[in-house]
């Protein structure tokens, strides 16, 4: 049956019509919707692991155990996963082992732009970029059977466009895999130096027999058009390249990116009068076309970085671009801002009333380094707060101790914040650790975590109790604060400063957009009591804006959350009918 579908379902679909059994992933856009909808099948267990690592250990435990499993991620997460990935590489597979990173040119959502195929190349593990959702669904079909029959993980590479663009996938019915046995071979599965000495000269001839595979296998394509030009593409800049030159140009469409064919380009190469490579990011396949000794138009006029489109790519290869205007030059701007009624807003409002340096992390709160709170100084990577803060003090002493915090989502806690955490313990600095516990994974969508008390599915789980975990790693000052109540916070937070030991503050309220929470109504402005003084304004609410010199709230967004109320020194945000 066909149907319209985002690339991401589409890939789930591939899942279950391979015969998927076992699905791990931790959320991260563009990735979440993959495991979002694999969770929709009732033949596959998914599951949301603390983080990628655990996520691509149990589906290497799968598959060891002979059934076909998959983990997903986004670009930043298999860094997380790479311990795993480069050793799974030299042990190989039982039953089918699939990997999806999604990466995200343009960094949408990110804090880096990197390109995964690296990954791939120094892990020596095939990697399959699908150009649309078509190709996402038969990919991860064949992926399976590309992992097993020769012995290794392999990587599915989707990027933002891919996974959030639609388009039509021919459906089939699931097919259901037996359980391969597991037979106990040290040799090929414990990777102690002994074994795993033997086991590299296994991966490079793997490799080569991939590189001979790629020279004829289905995901590479020539489509042969006007031979003046010739693209060598991939990914969506196959549809771009499309798009842009039909049939005035000849096209080398590659599925399988690593390993990259050499006769199969040197053939292609000597059909065309000037070869092109279009690729977003890094140059993988220029410089190989330049290392098997190719002419190439590439970077020399094609960016390194961002994202790609039609009119770049025709613009930069001496095309005519047609006279229009991009969506930034019709619509207003619209900065990032933290929701209406976010539990972290009145914390990071105290953060910067007090002028803490407050190092932060990965997750809506980051919003929190935005005007006008300007409350965060730093953010690294997930997990990364907890550990600079005590490299911070240990660094500074008494002199940051006082007025330098942590802040830290419960999720990320769980990701990749514990370690952090032991450290300041075990090597005792005097640092203030606050986690913001919203109860829910926010910056992707609302997705469970192991604080909540639900698993993928919305089912009872086991929940993890972050005060007795935090006690129990060591710390004897433990509070929890509701960040709508900021005289709680204010002193709260100076107490823990002050204190001459470690201590966590956990800032519990849920996220203002769950369905479960129960809102008060809207505040109204009693315009004869407004001033005009703007404190409300310092919150950067979206909810809230001046017009005539008086404050205005959008009944529409304010969730009546009070925080600003404590801010007006004249009665003028009140709350009931107006």
């Amino acid at each position: 049956m066909k149907q319209l579908m985002l690339g991401n379902k589409a890939l789930a679909r591939g899942l279950y019509e391979a015969g998927c059994a076992v699905v791990s992933s931790y959320p991260g856009t563009p990735s979440t919707e993959v495991t979002e909808e694999a969770a929709k099948y009732d033949e596959i267990y998914c599951e949301w692991a603390p983080n990628e690592k655990v996520a691509m250990e149990v589906a290497f435990g799968a598959s060891l155990a002979g059934r076909r499993s998959f983990c997903g991620m986004k670009h930043v997460g298999l860094n997380v996963a790479a311990d795993p990935l480069f050793t799974c590489s030299y042990t190989g597979v039982n039953a089918g082992m699939v990997i999806c990173v999604a990466d995200d040119a343009g960094m949408h959502s990110s804090q880096n732009e990197q390109d995964s195929r690296h990954h791939a190349i120094a892990s020596k593990i095939p990697m399959l970029e699908p150009s649309d959702s078509a190709e996402a669904c038969e990919f991860a079909k064949k992926a399976f059977d590309l992992s097993e029959e020769f012995d290794t993980p392999v990587i599915i590479k989707m990027c933002t466009r891919v996974a959030h663009s639609q388009s039509i996938v021919d459906t089939c019915e699931r097919e259901e895999r037996s359980t391969i046995p597991y037979e106990k071979n040290i040799a090929k599965y414990v990777m102690m130096p002994g074994n795993a000495i033997r086991r590299h000269p296994v991966v490079e001839e793997r490799t080569r027999k991939l590189t001979e595979y790629a020279e004829h296998c289905e995901f590479n394509r020539v489509e042969m058009g006007n031979t003046g030009l010739g693209i060598i593409t991939s990914s969506t800049s196959y549809q771009y390249v499309k798009e842009i030159f039909g049939e005035r140009a000849s096209i080398l469409k590659l599925g399988l990116v690593n390993p990259l064919p050499e006769r199969l380009i040197l053939d292609f190469a000597s059909k065309v009068d000037k070869l092109a490579i279009v690729e977003e990011l890094d140059p993988i396949i220029e410089n190989h076309c330049k290392a098997l000794g190719l002419t190439v138009t590439g970077k020399d006029v094609l960016p390194l970085e961002g994202e790609y489109s039609q009119n770049l790519i025709a613009e930069k290869l001496g095309e005519e671009v047609p006279e229009y205007q991009s969506f930034k030059e019709i619509l207003p701007n619209r900065p990032p801002v933290m929701c209406a009624g976010c539990p972290h807003r009145g914390l990071f409002y105290i953060l910067s009333k007090q002028k803490c340096t407050v190092l932060g992390d990965i997750g809506c709160y980051t919003l929190g380094a935005v005007a006008p709170l300007n409350a965060m100084e730093m953010t690294l990577c997930m997990g990364a707060s907890i550990s600079s803060i005590h490299g911070f003090n240990k660094a500074l002493g008494e002199e940051s101790e006082k007025k330098t915090v942590a802040v830290i989502g419960d999720s990320t806690f769980m990701h990749s914040g514990m370690t952090g955490l032991a450290n300041i313990a075990y090597n005792q600095s005097n640092s203030t650790v606050i986690i913001l516990d919203n109860s829910i994974t926010g910056m992707t969508g609302h997705q469970q975590n192991p604080t909540t008390g639900y698993n993928i599915k919305g089912d009872p789980a086991g929940k993890i109790d972050l005060e007795s975990l935090c006690r129990s790693m060591g710390f004897s000052r433990v509070a929890v604060v509701d960040p709508y109540n900021l005289d709680e916070c204010d002193s709260v937070i100076k107490e823990e400063l002050a204190a001459k030991e470690p201590s966590v503050i956990i800032s519990r309220r849920p996220c203002a957009l769950l369905k479960y929470v129960k809102h008060n109504p809207p505040l109204f402005v009693k315009e004869e009591n407004c001033v005009g003084c703007k404190s409300c304004m310092r919150l950067g609410c979206p909810a809230i804006s001046m017009k005539d010199k008086k404050a205005v709230i959008d009944s529409t967004q304010c969730v009546g959350c009070k925080v600003c109320q404590q801010l007006c020194k004249f009665d003028a945000l009140q709350s009931g009918e107006v």
